[in-house]
């Protein structure tokens, strides 16, 4: 079969997600350089501060095609097997260490965001006491906490802006510029995460939860960090 479609000039693609249309470069070009200004002062003085990226995925019983055949030059959505039940993940992943935290949540909104930002920022605040510093000296000696996140509409509720701004008074949020998933390296964690699962079929919501969970939160995961997945909606660059 694959001998006759490659005679009929058919290939085995990949998917396409274009979004170079809808970015706006000069925005794209002034946020790189505002993260490649925050990444060398993380690198060299990680006690004075650290790039954290977040986001949100969902992950689903449906099975997750990655290609498909198609007609050379041409690209198409490769669609899945439809099944329902689905896994919702918030997580952040640090860039110095690739150090990750993923939460398993029943939807996305902002509360539960504001949540999981508390568990990111004790997180944190225990990483800093264990290295024998004070409790009490965090919010003024303790780094400071960029973090790099889209702009979902959750995100930016103003009652939890302002709760944030108030209760954690090192954290840092820095928007994305629209259509700019390639800013977030998180968005490899995903994508490996995906292609690790895809064409795979499970049984019950739990029994993708608990793969889930080995490989995010257990290390399970083999990622390449610097590979470029582009024109799938998840593609990601890494500021040198």
């Amino acid at each position: 079969m694959r001998k006759i479609l490659k005679r009929k000039k058919y290939s085995y693609i990949w998917s396409k997600y274009e979004l170079e249309g809808k970015q706006k470069p000069i925005e794209r070009a002034k946020f790189k350089e505002k993260l490649t200004q925050y990444l060398s002062i993380a690198r060299e003085q990680p006690e004075r501060l650290q790039v954290w990226f977040w986001d949100e995925s969902g992950f689903s019983l449906r099975v997750i095609r990655r290609k498909n055949w198609g007609k050379k030059g041409k690209r198409k959505s490769v669609p899945g097997e439809r099944r329902c039940g689905r896994v919702n993940v918030m997580g952040a992943i640090r860039e110095l260490d690739r150090k990750r935290i993923c939460f398993f949540v029943k939807k996305g909104n902002a509360d539960i965001f504001y949540e999981q930002l508390q568990q990111l920022n004790e997180l944190i605040f225990q990483e800093w006491v264990s290295k024998g510093n004070k409790g009490e000296d965090f919010s003024k000696s303790g780094p400071k906490i960029i973090l790099i996140l889209d702009n979902a509409s959750f995100h930016k509720r103003k009652d939890v802006l302002a709760k944030i701004s108030q209760q954690f008074p090192n954290l840092v949020l820095e928007f994305l510029p629209a259509y700019s998933p390639d800013y977030n390296i998180i968005e490899l964690v995903w994508h490996s995460c995906k292609e690790y699962i895809a064409h795979r079929l499970f049984k019950s919501v739990d029994e993708l939860k608990l793969l889930l969970d080995k490989l995010l939160n257990q290390g399970e995961l083999v990622i390449k960090w610097h590979r470029k997945i582009k024109n799938k909606g998840n593609f990601s660059y890494v500021a040198t």
